[in-house]
Order: structure tokens, then C-alpha cells, then sequence
């Protein structure tokens, strides 16, 4: 790498809880120059200290193209763990534009004593084995991903996300809630009760802004169709903001 003049550059994939804390740790810091990227699927994301740009990049080699005219010194792909094609074309950027880059993924959640769990490959899976499960279901799973519970007429499906839709989810009988995590347990228990919820859809993010549902559905003995993660590509990985700062530093010293 070419000796660094001024502030090093460092990309951050960001929409996560740990990308926005790296983002306010790395905020002050003389030697470096965070900019977080967003992918701009929320209207209103939270809000992150430094230089933020929105939208995709238009592949790999737009992405490889990006780094080489912004001098980026280094990249944290930090973006949720099932943004697959993300940190598949971040691999891809990175190693054409001879660029360091650190994989930021909180640990997956494990099952506990109580918990019932059924493990699914994708959402696709996830909703075949909706009928033999329960009748009502709770998905908190993203708005891009409700396509795969389309069919499932004779099924009814308490939805939340962020922000309202522009376009109705495309199911056929459902109620909508809007909310965005840290969300607590007692709520989300009185939720579960209130809409008869019998069994919970969820990807495994990981975290703590999420995974109140699971503890909720675990004290109500609810089944949890569980999506199984995505394999991310080979990289050096970080569990925390914190473990990732750690890998800065070790590069601008």
C-alpha cells in the first residue's frame, strides 16, 4: 500500500447498529476519514456522525471504482448479516482494488433451554412449513423478503417494519405495526398475546436490537421458524465495533 498522506480513508457498509457505533468511535479522530454508506432501502436511517453517502454502487466494479477514486484505505463491510450480495460484491471491490477489508457481523443467536426452533435455508423454506405450524404468524423479517408468504391465503400475518411501505405488502390478509429495535421483552410478549400470534418467523440476525421476539416467543413456548444466515464471503472478521476499531488502529500505526 502507498504511504498515506492527511486523514486514511475507511469505507464503512453500514445499516447496522455496530457500523453506526464504529462510526461514532472513529468520529474526532484526526487520523482517520470515516464515510459510512447506506443503502438507502429506509427513508429515514439513523442517524451516523461523519461523511454518510446513500444508494447502491452499481456492482463490484463500480464499487472497485469507487475506492480507487476516493483513495479508501480501508473497508469495514458492516451491513446486516443476510445483506449476501453486498458483501459479495464488497469481496469482489476490495480484492481487484488491493483494498484491506474486515468483515463486522455480530454472532448469530443461539437456542436456549425452552427455545423450539426450526431451522429454515431461506425465506422460501420459512414459509413452506408455515401450514403445519401455526395459523397466525409474527414476521419481522424485512420488507423485501415478505414475497415468499404471498401464497399463504389461509394464513393471517402480523408484519413490522421500520418505516410504512409505499406499496402494500403482498399478502392477502395481514396487520401492519411499525417500530424499529431495541424493543423490550414485555412488549413484545403483550404483542404476541394480544394478535394470538402462534408461531414467529425470524431471520437470525444476531444483536440485541431484535432479539426480544425470540425471548418473548421462548416464555409464550411458541415455535420459531428460524431463516439460517447466508455464508458470507472469506474475509478477517470482527463480533463487535469495538473488536473492529482494534483492527483499525493495528493498520494506521
Amino acid at each position: 500500500m502507498n504511504a498515506q498522506i492527511g486523514p486514511m480513508k475507511i469505507l464503512i457498509l453500514g445499516g447496522t447498529a455496530e457500523a453506526a457505533g464504529l462510526a461514532r468511535a472513529l468520529a474526532g479522530n484526526a487520523r482517520v476519514a470515516a464515510i459510512t454508506s447506506l443503502a438507502g432501502r429506509t427513508r429515514l436511517p439513523a442517524m451516523v456522525p461523519g461523511e454518510v453517502r446513500v444508494g447502491g454502487f452499481g456492482g463490484p466494479e463500480a464499487l472497485a471504482d469507487y475506492l480507487r477514486e476516493k483513495a479508501i484505505g480501508l473497508v469495514v463491510d458492516a451491513t446486516h448479516p443476510f445483506a449476501a450480495r453486498i458483501s459479495r460484491n464488497a469481496a469482489q471491490a476490495c480484492d481487484a482494488a488491493g483494498v484491506p477489508r474486515l468483515l463486522l457481523a455480530r454472532p448469530p443467536w443461539t437456542a436456549q433451554a425452552g427455545d423450539n426452533w426450526i431451522p429454515a435455508a431461506d425465506t422460501a423454506a420459512a414459509a413452506a412449513m408455515l401450514p403445519g405450524l401455526g395459523d397466525r404468524a409474527f414476521l419481522a423479517i424485512g420488507r423485501q423478503e415478505l414475497a415468499a408468504f404471498a401464497g399463504l391465503n389461509d394464513r393471517w400475518f402480523l408484519v413490522r417494519l421500520v418505516e410504512a411501505p409505499q406499496t402494500p405488502p403482498p399478502l392477502a390478509d395481514y396487520r401492519l405495526v411499525l417500530g424499529r429495535g431495541p424493543f423490550a421483552v414485555e412488549a413484545e410478549i403483550k404483542l404476541l398475546r394480544e394478535h394470538r400470534i402462534d408461531v414467529v418467523v425470524s431471520k437470525n440476525s444476531g444483536g440485541t436490537g431484535a432479539a426480544a421476539k425470540i425471548a418473548a416467543a421462548r416464555e409464550r413456548a411458541l415455535p420459531v421458524v428460524m431463516i439460517e444466515r447466508p455464508p458470507a464471503p472469506e474475509s478477517e472478521t470482527a463480533e463487535s465495533a469495538e473488536a473492529a476499531l482494534a483492527w483499525i488502529e493495528a493498520r494506521l500505526a
